[in-house]
């Protein structure tokens, strides 16, 4: 292995597990506060912004501006009656909110506030602003995010009800569906970076964020990060149009405060992971860092990343006031059809791109292998297309000649509940509504009006 292969590969974690008990457990109920305070500040904020967006009053009536509304609505939830379905299972309905919420508080622990020197000084002890690393960090993040999603599942199952079953089923699948797609996108940082460790990612964006190196990578993770949270316009598992409340419909008092608390911390907890991998992390903008060279060191990283956590979950907001739900097939062509091939493809290309690199070709070379690539993959996609079209096309019209007698019919209401149709069946015209002429004028009463009396006799 080349030395600079070498040098890609390791991270320097010697920094971390130095730390007394104090001074951890300081830093673990900092975690904690930080991201409570950011769900209470997260709930008045979009109540805020989405009732600016759409020309109404939010909350003004508890505290100052109405900042205290969502502690008076977890307030109200804790004194509210805790009821206890008859037909659910009580051990599975009583923890799966527990389930759903004490992994979205953990995947924090790995998340750097700062730089992994010794920068800041606690109780007059030198430390660095990350509670730990781990040399497989972002592995650990995908695994207790796909433990929380079990508490959904579960809660579902649990509660002896047909709608929070569906809930649990549609968060199942949504689960397999943007995982594949996260995971992908996760890979193609690991391969530019060379480390799976946080830290290390952070360091190697330096001198150019991965948002502008990785921008195929950071739009997928957008979309999953969006469908892995249940929120909308892909909140199928609890959307209540259709479902009335999804899986937390017969929970009540602290449960559910528990999975609103849980689906808030994980959207805190995927900004923060999105603003490691793809923002930088806790760097400066580049007109900052260009200029003040303190920009990076002290108590100033922390908050900078606070501001791009924050402009994400604005764009959380944002979407919320702006897109309506998609469809349930709708939510699953994209995870399956659109994102995981896209995601796919990208991680060969960023492969394929760090090999080359790693082998010392010259960026002509990369960009003329990889352009060969891409435009070969275009060619064979596009030659596949028409010989499958134009097959597909015949053989539809043998099927129709040599079809012997007229096509089965089909029955939408068979066995007493509603069925797709089969292959080969096809579904009954639509009724459809007639003509303005050829209906005839119904009126309460007597024509009483010139317009009516016209009508009338036209008809």
């Amino acid at each position: 292995m080349s030395p600079a292969l070498t040098q890609l590969a390791t991270e320097d974690l010697s920094m971390f597990g130095r730390d007394p008990w104090w001074l951890v457990v300081i830093k673990a109920v900092f975690c904690f506060a930080f991201l409570m305070v950011t769900v209470l500040f997260s709930i008045v904020w979009e109540r805020k912004v989405v009732a600016w967006m759409q020309l109404r009053i939010g909350p003004n009536r508890h505290g100052p501006w109405g900042l205290l509304q969502s502690l008076a609505d977890g307030v109200k939830l804790m004194l509210k009656e805790d009821v206890i379905v008859r037909r659910a299972d009580k051990i599975v309905y009583v923890l799966a909110p527990v389930v759903a919420a004490i992994p979205a508080f953990m995947a924090i622990a790995v998340i750097p506030f700062g730089p992994s020197g010794n920068e800041v000084s606690i109780l007059g002890h030198r430390t660095t602003m990350q509670l730990t690393d781990l040399p497989i960090a972002i592995l650990y993040i995908l695994a207790v995010a796909s433990v929380g999603i079990y508490g959904i599942v579960l809660a579902g199952w649990s509660s002896g009800s047909t709608y929070p079953l569906l809930g649990g089923l549609r968060s199942c699948a949504q689960m397999i569906s943007y995982e594949i797609a996260m995971g992908a996108a996760f890979a193609s940082v690991f391969l530019y970076s060379g480390s799976m460790s946080t830290s290390a990612i952070v360091e190697s964006q330096h001198d150019r964020w991965y948002i502008l190196l990785l921008p195929v990578s950071f739009v997928i993770y957008i979309a999953t990060m969006v469908g892995e949270t249940n929120r909308a316009p892909f909140d199928m598992p609890e959307s209540e149009g259709d479902l009335v409340g999804g899986f937390n419909t017969e929970y009540s008092s602290i449960k559910f405060a528990m999975f609103m608390l849980a689906e808030y911390v994980n959207m805190v907890t995927v900004s923060a992971v999105a603003t490691t991998l793809f923002l930088g992390g806790w760097r400066a903008p580049y007109p900052l860092s260009a200029f003040w060279e303190g920009a990076n060191h002290g108590w100033w990283p922390m908050l900078w990343f606070v501001i791009k956590v924050q402009l994400l979950l604005f764009f959380f907001i944002w979407l919320r006031g702006t897109l309506p739900r998609v469809r349930y097939d709708q939510l699953m062509k994209l995870g399956w059809k659109v994102l995981i091939p896209v995601s796919v493809v990208w991680l060969m290309l960023v492969a394929t791109v760090r090999a080359l690199r790693n082998e010392n070709y010259a960026f002509q070379d990369i960009v003329l292998y990889v352009g060969g690539g891409v435009l070969g993959l275009l060619l064979l996609s596009l030659l596949f297309d028409l010989f499958h079209g134009g097959r597909g096309e015949k053989d539809g019209e043998e099927a129709g000649e040599g079809a012997e007698g007229p096509a089965p019919v089909f029955d939408p209401m068979a066995g007493g509940f509603p069925v797709p149709p089969l292959p080969g069946q096809s579904l009954p015209p639509v009724p459809r509504r007639r003509s303005r002429q050829d209906r005839e004028l119904i009126v309460s009463g007597g024509v009483d009006t010139q317009s009516d009396r016209e009508e009338a006799d036209g008809v």
